[in-house]
């Protein structure tokens, strides 16, 4: 629906439900609008090698994902595209605008910083994307948008696209759209929740709760699994949590490098680390093959959040199950949920690791538990640093013993006759080692007496004391 219009240059605004493939939607007008180095009519653009097209996204997990879907797209095209995005160092990045690009795909953090750096010029761009703009709205990138729509030319195509639209985007949209066309993907009443989805909502004390997500990665058709918590903290407890009970987890969350992110997102897509627990990082454009269950550590925060989260399963006409465990203090939250999306879970069923229903419903097989073997080894286990008294070396949790030396001085000087590395003693081992017998280096020295502290009463000799003048 979106390609005839978008193909025409004219503003567009796509809304649809997450899970339906919105990329392609802008991805094959962006790169049929840029003239790539081949075409006969690059040496006449007023730039070449200069941006001609921007797409800008929230997270960089979805900038990375847009820019592998735009590579895949451009590979007979020729188009040159670079992403963008913090957490990397500056140098690639800037090394691929100075060589030339055709296609942009970032963050608006690093957009920015580049662009107030002068190293990427705005001024030539025809095509610009704001991908998952409420996203952006939510995390407060909406004034650096704002920032980056002014340092392009005005003539541009601006698409936005977006699963919700609220009041802030749609003022947006007309404040930098020239009449936009409206393009939504179903029907006003239709739901907006993908509907290959099997949706449970289980009623689970929170230390009961590890326990139930174990034995829950051990049903018939568990595959890939995306477990996602309300704090970063919580996401790697509970993958620390996971990995001590023997299941291949990963945590994702925004106190991890880049690179470490990177590489948990990787692992999770080729199913070397089939379960993924993470932020609300991972709940927005994430498109991942494979993922069977959707668990909802706690209760969501809103309706809008809820939808993304689920949305990661049952895309392109698969199947998923999407679980949320609701905690006794967030019951008139999810009430709140149910009633905005029309569910029939208003009292959420009181579940424990032992209840006959989560076995029943969610094909458990009997007598599972939940561990299934040592600890597994794990990004969250690999970069873990050893534990007080567990350092390399050393054994049974025992530091080794600090050889000390000590040297004993007179003035200043060393002792003659002793050696440099003699260890120090208690105080009576260094008398009986003054008062021994002189050897043959010593003997021409006299034999310092001992002083001792006379006796109340009695003279330093053994001696009667003399009684103090005038008595």
């Amino acid at each position: 629906m979106t390609l005839p219009i978008a193909l025409t240059g004219t503003d567009m605004i796509g809304q649809a439900r997450t899970g339906t493939g919105k990329t392609l939607a802008f991805g094959i007008p962006v790169l049929q609008r840029t003239v790539a180095m081949h075409d006969p009519d690059y040496a006449e653009l007023v730039a070449p090698g200069k941006p001609q097209a921007l797409i800008v996204a929230p997270t960089r997990e979805l900038a990375l994902q847009v820019a592998g879907d735009i590579e895949t797209s451009a590979k007979r095209r020729g188009t040159r595209s670079v992403t963008i995005y913090g957490g990397v160092p500056y140098e690639p990045q800037l090394e691929a605008l100075e060589n030339g690009v055709d296609v942009v795909v970032g963050t608006p953090g690093r957009l920015l910083d580049l662009s107030n750096r002068r190293a990427l010029d705005l001024g030539h761009v025809k095509v610009m994307v704001l991908d998952e703009a409420d996203e952006m709205l939510d995390l407060g990138f909406l004034p650096d948008v704002e920032k980056l729509i002014a340092k392009t030319p005005e003539t541009r195509q601006t698409m936005l696209f977006s699963a919700t639209m609220p009041g802030a985007i749609v003022s947006l949209a007309r404040t930098h759209m020239r009449h936009p066309v409206n393009i939504r993907a179903e029907s006003g009443d239709e739901s907006e929740m993908v509907p290959a989805t099997a949706q449970f909502v289980f009623r689970a004390h929170d230390l009961d709760k590890p326990e139930v997500i174990a034995r829950i990665l051990q049903a018939e058709d568990s595959g890939k699994v995306i477990i996602f918590t309300r704090t970063k903290r919580q996401a790697q407890r509970v993958a620390d949590d996971l990995i001590e009970r023997g299941f291949p987890a990963s945590p994702l969350h925004g106190d991890m490098a880049q690179v470490a992110r990177e590489k948990a997102m990787a692992r999770f897509r080729e199913g070397k680390t089939p379960v993924l627990v993470a932020t609300d990082v991972a709940a927005r454009g994430i498109d991942v093959s494979g993922v069977t269950h959707v668990m909802n550590y706690h209760c969501p925060d809103d309706h809008k959040t809820y939808l993304h989260r689920i949305g990661r399963t049952g895309r392109a006409g698969a199947s998923g199950i999407a679980i949320t465990f609701v905690d006794w203090n967030d019951i008139a939250r999810w009430q709140m949920i149910n009633r905005e999306l029309g569910l029939p879970f208003d009292e959420p069923q009181e579940t424990y690791s032992t209840s006959e229903h989560l076995y029943h419903d969610l094909g458990i097989p009997p007598g599972v538990t939940g561990r299934v073997g040592p600890p597994a080894a794990g990004p969250a286990r690999e970069s873990s640093r050893p534990r007080r008294g567990q350092e390399t070396g050393t054994q049974g949790g025992q530091r080794p013993a600090r050889s000390r030396s000590r040297q004993r001085t007179r003035g200043g000087a060393p002792v003659l006759g002793e050696s440099a590395t003699a260890p120090a003693t208690a105080a009576s081992t260094a008398a009986a080692d003054v008062e021994a017998a002189p050897d043959s280096s010593s003997a021409a020295q006299p034999t310092r007496q001992r002083r001792r502290r006379p006796r109340s009463g009695q003279a330093s000799g053994g001696e009667q004391a003399a009684p103090p003048a005038g008595d």
